[in-house]
Parts: structure tokens; sequence; C-alpha cells
């Protein structure tokens, strides 16, 4: 009897480096993640840490400044060696080695070793996973069929982190307490990495494409979402990215609308397109969020009622190459010293939406001084003339004060040249003010337009002062600018806020004058205030309409300087005069920055023999 057998089916035997290698591209990205929520961990646990030492300390300098007030002949602290200032000493070591020790890259890139140190662990960790383990079962070491997949599913994975760095809304900057202009580096650098890390596994797999597999939609959505994504990282090159800002802007947004679309199909073919889709709704939930403020804020504009026209915001040419905005707050909106706060103007940008972020110069009402008279509702309405607008404006209004350069902010200057107002939607506020209520001395250094943050935490630490929330004993403004005329910018506001200044707070500002001539005192007092006489008695009393207003240079207090500032020495001379806490915010150039981090590096020794605990906070300056 014959009987047949049915041939088993043949396949082709499977490559055990293949399934090894598919293995690895599941794992390694996890681990890479677990590794970067690792570190954010400890960043958010160190924030945590600093904000119940703060709170430690308000504690302990209230009732160390009630014991001083109730003490008669309070004697100057004499400086003194002492073994237990040694932590306190090791923290401004570290202050020093990682925040004021740069590395200067260029004319446009200035990095502190806390940013290198953060770049360079990244760029390991990321080629480390990339590399490690590529060697296959015959030996062969750095095989391409392990790093050239693994590449990709790495970058792949690394989308969420890179999108969530670059909203607005960012949670990241809330549990770490970093705000997000200064978390945007890490999101820039981490999407530089990424991009070198995609054309490694872009390259891998060109090398050994037939032209068949051009055709395919898998290998062409790749390309498209990488092409994009060299568009986007040449365009956001500082030296590009600072001087055609509104290209750079639209571009962003087209660009990464490419890539994301075409990572998340060339992904998904491979299954590992759950790195990208998180993306949208990340990018999706930032929109809504800033869409949702921007109507509850702005909500009058949109109710189309008859005094909407009322809250159009008035525009002045300071100079050719400063605006200031005044805008009427917003109902609700709030906001503490130094926030910034994004600015859409449909009549002025070039597409309707279009948002530009200013740090608002004026502080919220809940800072304004004892004294100042705060209108009634109805005179919000009024002409400026009428509600006090002298002795008011930077308590009650937003108030800004713009850069000129190309683009949207010449086009605001052309139209304050006319003399006409703008239609504006507030949308904020954002990034953190630094605590300065635990210092002893409180050093703010602006340099031009930069006075817009230096200003309102000015009146915001004198505001601390009055209301017994600061320990506060000292506060030094200095502020460099080109022109003499620039003090006029502020001097309103100053000369009220010296008026309304608590007595227990000693005073120093400080303008220098880089080029032009320095106003004499002299010349700052003329009738043209008003050409009643009895604007000119003798009277003390400083109501407006009964006295004349105070020039800002008739304060003791006030010094204007030609040239530029000798920082080093200014700053030096602060550590040398305090034993308790200092701290120096700055808000100006690169050079001006550079300057100051130079002047604090403050050896161990200083603080172990009584010198001070020095703080530095900088503020990005412009655009990028």
């Amino acid at each position: 009897m014959n009987s047949s057998v049915a041939a088993a089916p043949h396949y082709p035997p499977v490559d055990p480096n293949r399934a090894i290698a598919a293995d690895y591209n599941k794992q390694y990205p996890r681990q890479v993640w677990w590794l970067v929520a690792s570190f954010i961990a400890l960043v958010s646990l160190c924030q945590f840490a600093n904000w119940v030492i703060a709170k430690l300390s308000a504690a302990r300098a209230s009732v160390q400044k009630q014991v001083e007030d109730t003490e008669a002949g309070e004697s100057p602290a004499v400086r003194r060696f002492s073994w237990r200032r040694i932590p306190l000493a090791l923290v401004n070591a570290y202050r020093v080695i990682a925040f004021r020790c740069t590395l200067q890259i260029g004319q446009s890139y200035t990095l502190n070793l806390a940013e290198v140190f953060v770049t360079c662990a990244y760029i390991v960790a990321i080629f480390t996973w990339e590399f490690v383990n590529t060697t296959t079962l015959a030996g062969h070491r750095l095989d391409i069929s392990y790093w050239g997949g693994r590449a990709g599913a790495i970058g792949a994975s690394q989308f969420p982190l890179i999108t969530v760095l670059g909203t607005k809304n960012n949670v990241l900057a809330y549990i770490t307490g970093i705000s997000y202009d200064k978390l945007n580096y890490v999101h820039r650098m981490a999407a530089r990495v990424v991009f070198v890390l995609l054309w490694v596994h872009g390259g891998s797999k060109i090398a050994h494409l037939v032209p068949a597999s051009y055709d395919e939609w898998f290998i062409r959505v790749g390309l498209t979402a990488l092409v994009a994504f060299s568009i986007l990282i040449l365009v956001s090159l500082r030296p590009i990215r600072a001087q055609v800002y509104e290209t750079f802007y639209f571009t962003h947004f087209l660009t990464v609308l490419i890539l994301l679309l075409g990572a998340y199909f060339h992904t998904n073919d491979k299954h590992v397109g759950s790195y990208i889709w998180p993306c949208f709704l990340i990018w999706g939930l930032d929109r809504a969020l800033r869409l949702t403020r921007l109507v509850y804020y702005n909500h009058l504009y949109f109710g189309f009622s008859s005094t909407a026209h009322r809250l159009d915001a008035s525009v002045e040419l300071l100079s050719p190459h400063f605006v200031r905005l005044h805008i009427q707050r917003p109902p609700h909106f709030t906001w503490t010293p130094g926030q910034t706060a994004f600015l859409t103007m449909p009549g002025v940008s070039g597409i309707p939406f279009e948002a530009h972020p200013f740090t608002i110069a004026s502080v919220d009402a809940r800072y304004q001084l004892n004294g100042v008279k705060t209108p009634r509702t109805a005179d919000m309405e009024k002409p400026a003339s009428e509600a006090g607008a002298d002795a008011t404006p930077f308590w009650k209004e937003l108030v800004f004060l713009i850069n000129v350069r190309e683009g949207f902010t010449k086009r605001l200057a052309q139209i304050a040249r006319r003399g006409e107002k703008v239609k504006v939607l507030v949308d904020g506020p954002y990034g953190f003010s630094p605590n300065l209520d635990n210092d002893d001395t409180v050093v703010l250094v602006a340099g031009g337009s930069g006075v817009s943050f230096t200003l309102s935490t000015f009146l915001g630490v004198l505001s601390h002062v009055q209301d017994r929330k600061s320990k506060c004993r000292r506060l030094v403004f200095v502020w460099s600018i080109r022109d003499a005329n620039h003090i006029e910018w502020v001097s309103k506001t100053l000369t009220k806020a010296l008026e309304l200044a608590p007595s227990d707070i000693e005073i120093s500002i400080r303008i220098f004058v880089t080029s032009g001539k320095v106003p004499e005192l002299a010349q700052t007092e003329t009738r043209s205030f008003n050409e009643d006489d009895s604007v000119h008695s003798s009277s003390d009393g400083t109501a407006i309409g009964k006295s004349r207003p105070s020039s800002l240079l008739n304060f003791s207090v006030v010094q204007v300087s030609q040239g530029r500032p000798d920082l080093r020495a200014l700053l030096r001379e602060e550590v040398d005069a305090n034993t308790g806490r200092l701290s120096v915010t700055v808000c100006g150039s690169q050079g001006i920055a550079r300057t100051c981090r130079s002047a604090l590096k403050i050896p161990m020794s200083v603080t172990l023999n009584g010198g001070p605990s020095v703080v530095l906070h900088v503020e990005s300056f412009g655009y990028a």
C-alpha cells in the first residue's frame, strides 16, 4: 500500500541577529526614558528642598527682624571665620561652578557649566544606548543591522520630551521650578541631538536602499520628515533666528507639523508610533489652554460691545529704537514682577494670531505702594489725565517697553509714529519671578530695555518690604542706557516709588549714560508742569495739582554718571559690604551678564570668613 506524505512548508531561516536587534530597539528607548525621568525627579526634589529651606529661612528671618527692630543701637555684623559656614560655602561654590563659569562659543552662544553638563550628559547617554551591544553573534563589532534601526527608535522616543520642553504651558517648568524660557535651551539642545541621531538612522538605511524602495510610502514619508527637520534646524540657529524671527516663527510651525505627521506614519509602520502621537496631544493641550486664556482675558473684545474700542492699546515712540505700549489691565489678569505676556496684534502681525512675548514692565495692583490713590472703576474709563495717570499707570496698567527691530516691532513703531492705537490680545502671564524676600541686599542690573524686568522687580521688592514680607535692607538699581533722554521712560514711576518707599530700606539708584550728555539737576525742573504759581510754593505736600512734581534727579539716592558702569567693581563693593544674603538680578546683553557672572565668582574663603551668600539671577534678553 502506497501512502503519500504531505511535504512540510519551508520557511527561510530566521536571522537571530535581527531578533536580538529588534528586542534592543524596544528595550533601549524605554531605558533612556527611565534615565531622563530620574534626572527630572532629582531636579524636582532639589527644587522642593530649596522651597522648604526658603520657607524656613523666611520664618526665621521674620523673628530675627522683629528682634532687631526692638533693639536700640543696632551694630553692624562682624565678619569672622566659622566652620559652621562650610555647608553655605559649599552651596556658594556649587553656584559659582555651575552657573557663573561659562563656555563662550563664538559671538552668539554663552553656556554656563550646568548647561554644558546637561548637554554632554544627554549626548553621552543617547549615543551610549545607540552603540552599546552592537556586536553580532559572529563577532562583527558595530554592525549596522544593530545600530541603524535603533537610532530611529531612540530618536522617535525623545519626541514627547522635545515637544513638552517647547510648550509655553510646560508641566516640567512647574515641577522643576525652571521657567519655560530657560527650558527652551534644553528643548533646542535635545532637538539637535535627535536630529543627528535621525540622520544616523536615515543614512544607514539610504546607503542600502535600492531605487525601487523610494516608491514605498513608508520611505517617502520618512525622508520628507527628515528634510523638514533639517530645514527647521537650519532656521533655528540663533544668528538666523534673531535676524528673521518671523520667518523662523512661521517655518517652525510648518516644519514641525510636517515632521510629526511624517514621523508618525513612518514609525507606525514599525509599531513604534506610540512615541509620536502623544506629541499631538501635548501640543493640542498647550494650544487649547492658550486659546482659553486668550478668550477669557479678552472676552470684552470678543463680545463686540460698544466700549470695546476703549480697550485698544496706546503706543508711544520713545526713541527710534524703543516703543512703549500701554494696555488697560484685562479683568481677572494678575501677574508677579518680572513675568512675561504674549501679545497678539492682528493689525500688526503677519498672520492674525501670531503672538510675541514681552516682559511686563508694570506691577499688579496688589503690589501698589501705600499712598497711591487707587482710581475707582469708573475712573478707568476716563482719559489718563482725569484718572491721575502720573501716579497710577505702573500699578493699574500693563506696560511694555519694546525694542524696535525688524518685522513686527518695526511695524509697531510705524503705528506709534502715526499716533494710532492698536488692538491687543493678552495671553499670560508666563515665567517665574525670582524670590527675593529672604535677601538682605538686592541688586538689580539692567541694560536698555532690560529695565522692563528690573523696574517691575524694584517695585515688587519695595511693596514686600512695606508689607513686612521681605527682609531686604538695601536695594540697588543699576541701569545702563545710551541716551540720557531714556531716563524719562521710568522717571515718573521711580519718582513716585521713592516718595512712597519705606524708611527702613536703603535705596541706591545708579544710572549710566554711555553716550550723549548727562542731564544737570537744574535742567530737570521747568515751569512746564503747570504755570500756576501754587505749583511753585514751598509747601511739602505731594498731592497732584497742589505741589510741583518731584524730579527723579532731585533725590540724593539717584546718581547719573557718564560712561559704562564698572560692574565688576560695583558688585565687588556690595559683596565686601554685606554679611547676609545678597542677590544680583541681571537683565541685559550677553556682555552685561558675562561681566556679572565673572564678578561674582566668589571664593569659598569669603563665605567661610563671614561673607555673604550670593545668588545670581540672569534673565534672557531679546527675541532668542
